[in-house]
Formats: C-alpha cells, structure tokens, sequence
C-alpha cells in the first residue's frame, strides 16, 4: 500500500509507519513492540499488526455506528486484508459466545486438569499464535478418572463407555484452553487431535471411540473453528491406566 492518503480520510484513522498521526501519536515502522494484538481501552477499540502493509491502528470512539466503520473502511486499499484484521479487533474484549453455548447445552466442563508429571499442560512458541495442548485423561466433573481396556470381547469397556471416556478427553481440553486463554471465544481453528485408545489386541474400533472427543469440540465450536484433522490409534497400556488419551493442536487468534 502506497503512503498517499485518499483525499479525506476520518481524522480517527492513523496509519503504522506514517509518524505523528492527527491523534497525536506515533507508530514508528520499526517499532518491535507492534506485533499483532488487539485491546479495547477508555470506551475506543484499538488494533495493532506487524503488517506494515495493512491497518495497524484503528480507533474508533463508542458513539461510531457499525455503518460508519465499514465506510472508513471501504476507504482504504486492500479491502480485503482490512476488513479481515478488523473483523478480529470488532470483539477485542472478553467475549462469551462459546462460554453461553456451552451453558445452553448443559455441558458441565470439569476443573483444568493439571500435570500428572514433569511437563506443562500447555506450550506456546513465542511469536506464534499456534498452542500445543498435552495429552488429557478422561477425568470426569466430580474428579473420577475412567480407567480400563477397551475390550467387549473380554468382559472390558464397550465402544460406547470407551466414546464417553473420549468425550471427558475432550471436555478436560476445553476446560484447559479456557484456562490458558481466559476467553474460548479465542480459539481460531482446532487445528487436530490425537486419540490414544488403550485396547486389546482385538479391538479395532478406536477410530468410534475417538467421536466422543472430536462431537464434543464440534459441538462446542462447531465449523469451521471445531472442524479438525485427526489420528486415532490403540495401545496395551495407558498412564494410570485412564481408558483414553487425548492430546491437540490449536491456532488462537491474535
């Protein structure tokens, strides 16, 4: 995008890399503090981004309608990549989207699991918006951890005990994410999940057990942000002897 401004831009829109804007204040290009995040403090919405090509700040006082916003936008160039940058600042604040669907479904999400050993629940590379989730157990609300072999043959749990051992796998993920994030409504894209199904020889159904998991983050989600790639596969043993395990990758939004 090119430094000259269309002849009458809104005073309230300032650009990064552009110097003392009319509010006031500067971005400078260089500024390593100007990665992608986004707040909204003193009743105006605020948007920043390491694009030095696009929007990189954005205010807007509290009485603008929506209307005027997208004719500000319709201003600029490179409409597209905007309006996608400002559609991720329109609900900077804590939003309770999915936390209210899960309420309206009667899902009860258990208390964040912590670590069984030396490791973190959670693991962020620094500067990327991509979150490693470690593996969760099948615990329940009221703490129980559901344990045995998948094996119907020999007396073990069936497909259906074993697809609701699954579903507390995916629930303890969901309680964990909300948790580290603070917001689910900041989760971008469950990304995939990897089931470990503790099982006999003879079971070859890990792949139905591993539904109770991925129906509960589509419930919760839904498509696109739930919609995910997965593996499923069988083992002898798990730790504890839990019935399931559980482990995912998730993008998180700016």
């Amino acid at each position: 995008m090119g430094r000259n401004l269309p002849a009458k831009l809104p005073a309230v829109l300032h650009f990064h890399g552009w110097g003392a804007s009319r509010g006031g204040t500067s971005y400078p290009e260089d500024n390593p503090s100007a990665r992608a995040k986004s707040r909204v403090e003193s009743g105006m919405l605020a948007c920043f981004t390491s694009d030095q090509n696009d929007v990189s700040y954005l205010t807007r006082t509290t009485q603008d309608n929506s209307a005027n916003m997208n004719a500000m936008i319709r201003q600029l160039p490179r409409l597209s990549a905007a309006s996608n940058k400002l559609s991720r600042c329109a609900f900077a604040s804590r939003s309770v989207h999915i936390e209210k669907k899960i309420e309206e479904l009667g899902i009860e999400l258990p208390a964040a699991p912590a670590p069984k050993a030396n490791y973190n629940i959670t693991c962020r590379v620094p500067d990327e918006n991509t979150l490693y989730v470690s593996g969760h157990l099948p615990i329940t609300a009221d703490g129980t951890l559901i344990t045995g072999a998948l094996n119907p043959e020999g007396g073990g749990l069936t497909v259906e005990e074993g697809y609701e051992a699954a579903r507390h796998c995916g629930l303890n993920i969901i309680a964990t994410l909300k948790n580290h994030l603070g917001d689910l409504d900041k989760v971008e894209q469950v990304i995939k999940v990897f089931g470990i199904v503790n099982s006999s020889t003879d079971f070859k159904h890990q792949h139905l057990v591993m539904d109770g998991c991925s129906d509960v983050i589509m419930e919760v989600f839904d498509k696109p942000v739930g919609y995910h790639a997965r593996s499923a596969i069988g083992v002898n043993t798990l730790p504890l002897d839990a019935s399931v395990e559980v482990e995912a990758i998730v993008k998180i939004k700016s």
